[in-house]
């Protein structure tokens, strides 16, 4: 089969922020933050990029046709390749293996946020969530997990967390 990877990002130019079903404004549009010494701002690892600040990116990825997602070590060794890929600080890793099909979800938690993962053996699928803020990487994750499972198709959507401006 070959292999197909499918990129989308959230348009830029439309502000989610502000829909008819949002009520609130960011309270990070209004909020400068400060060091608990009150000794000027602090460093909150916020992104600034073509005008746009925000917390951080969320890749969404979803792996067809893939293999090995019953493999507990491997998705293990996988989500700490990924991290040390996009420069991350692993924190904790936590799996949980279902039966009878033998699916495992879990999480490799970070200083700078997170990865899922949730797999469907049974059906060859993966869903993984990639956020990170910061100086992190996270679209280095996509190759490393990519050698791991071999998937036959590949979809990356990635949403903006956190907007500001």
């Amino acid at each position: 089969m070959a292999h197909q990877v499918s990129l989308r990002r959230r348009d830029p130019n439309i502000d989610t922020r502000h829909t008819e079903t949002s009520r609130h404004t960011s309270p990070l549009a209004f909020h400068k933050p400060t060091r608990p010494d009150g000794a000027g701002e602090a460093k909150d690892y916020f992104i600034e990029e073509d005008g746009c600040v925000f917390a951080g990116r969320h890749l969404l990825l979803d792996l067809w046709d893939a293999h090995n997602l019953d493999d507990r070590a491997l998705i293990e060794t996988a989500l700490r390749e990924a991290v040390d890929a996009c420069g991350a600080t692993l924190l904790h890793i936590h799996l949980h293996e279902f039966t009878p099909n033998g699916g495992i979800s879990g999480v490799a938690v970070l200083a700078e946020s997170h990865i899922s993962v949730h797999t469907w053996p049974e059906r060859g699928f993966a869903a993984f969530d990639v956020f990170m803020c910061g100086a992190c990487r996270p679209y280095a994750a996509v190759a490393v997990l990519e050698r791991h499972f071999r998937p036959g198709a590949v979809t990356v959507d990635e949403q903006r967390r956190g907007v500001v401006r």
